[in-house]
């Protein structure tokens, strides 16, 4: 006997990173960011429990999309919260996908879009990214079927970006709405905001996850035209966003300043450890996150990974069928950099 739908019983289900509660690791394996987040987070926080915890918090976030809208020149209305950009990529199929239907993404790219569809009962298709991963015109062809298409701009697991013109035009040609998922945005050197204002269509994810350092906190947005955002109301929770997360996460876009100083420190590192990579034989693609794509061209990078993980030192090690194994590597401090460089130096 069985009580569950067929799609949940089928399905594999989204597996994160790894989070070792035990012990001291050196943790680049999750994107994270090395750095505490902006003082004034936890001044926020701190002055929202005083306030009390007893009543329920505003379910729109309007705090937060108050000073989000002033940011990004938009109304409060074209913005949508939810609790870490995961929340919002999953109200987002859930409002347009529906079973029977499909899901379109990247690949190899982030490994719950796939999820998210399972969990709606419909199918998933992967457009492969070229070799220099670009997107072919592939991923704007009409389907039958096709509700959805989502694009992480930055990649992951390549760092790498589309060009804003270039998504334009592929969102233009598609048949169905696309999110462009740019949990990874600030750092890289351009986004996706503007054309939201262009077309109905673009739907722009973001996460303070990364850049503002509260993957802890959970807090994520949407970006999108009014009427769109007024229909995915219907499908969050009533109260997605409980009253810290909203004050802390206003408190962090509300300290810029914090954030340029944190994002040059952590492209100046990336930068540093992509030449070292590469000075051992490695293949790093150019990235416009924070975090590195390390490749080889004979060697396997699974003994790495696991040399690494037993000297406390955790890197992301995947391997995609006809792309073959890589290690990401999260950006953390110089300290940590240092320290894994060291240990993988005589490795390679």
């Amino acid at each position: 006997m069985t009580y569950f739908r067929p799609e949940i019983e089928a399905m594999a289900g989204y597996i994160p990173g790894e989070q070792p509660q035990g012990g001291k690791f050196i943790k680049l394996n999750t994107n994270e960011n090395p750095y505490p987040p902006s003082p004034a987070v936890g001044r926020a926080i701190a002055a929202a429990v005083e306030r009390g915890l007893g009543r329920y918090p505003d379910p729109m976030g309007t705090a937060f999309r108050t000073r989000a809208a002033e940011l990004f020149g938009v109304s409060p209305d074209w913005i949508l919260c939810g609790n870490g950009s995961d929340d919002i990529l999953t109200i987002v199929t859930r409002a347009f996908v529906g079973r029977g239907d499909k899901l379109r993404f990247p690949r190899p790219s982030y490994i719950l879009y796939g999820t998210l569809a399972e969990l709606q009962g419909a199918s998933s298709e992967q457009v492969p990214f070229a070799a220099d991963w670009s997107l072919p015109d592939a991923f704007a062809a009409p389907a039958e079927g096709l509700k959805l298409a989502m694009l992480p701009n930055p990649n992951s697991p390549s760092g790498t970006i589309i060009e804003p013109a270039r998504v334009l035009e592929l969102a233009e040609r598609l048949p169905c709405p696309l999110v462009v998922d740019e949990a990874y945005v600030d750092f890289a050197r351009t986004d996706c905001l503007d054309l939201v204002k262009r077309s109905e269509k673009i739907l722009v994810s973001r996460t303070l996850s990364k850049s503002y350092a509260l993957a802890g906190l959970r807090f994520g947005f949407l970006v999108a035209q009014p009427q769109m955002i007024e229909q995915l109301v219907k499908v969050k929770d009533s109260y997605n966003c409980d009253a810290l997360s909203i004050a802390g996460a206003t408190a962090a876009i509300d300290d810029q300043r914090w954030l340029v100083d944190t994002r040059a420190k952590i492209i100046a590192t990336r930068l540093r450890l992509t030449e070292a990579l590469r000075s051992m034989g490695l293949k790093v693609v150019p990235s416009e996150a924070n975090f590195v794509w390390a490749t080889h061209p004979s060697k396997p990078l699974r003994p790495i990974y696991e040399q690494l993980k037993a000297q406390r030192v955790l890197v992301r090690y995947m391997d995609y069928a006809g792309w073959g194994d890589g290690l990401r590597i999260s950006i953390g401090t110089d300290e940590q950099i240092d320290a894994l460089l060291t240990l993988m130096g005589p490795m390679m």
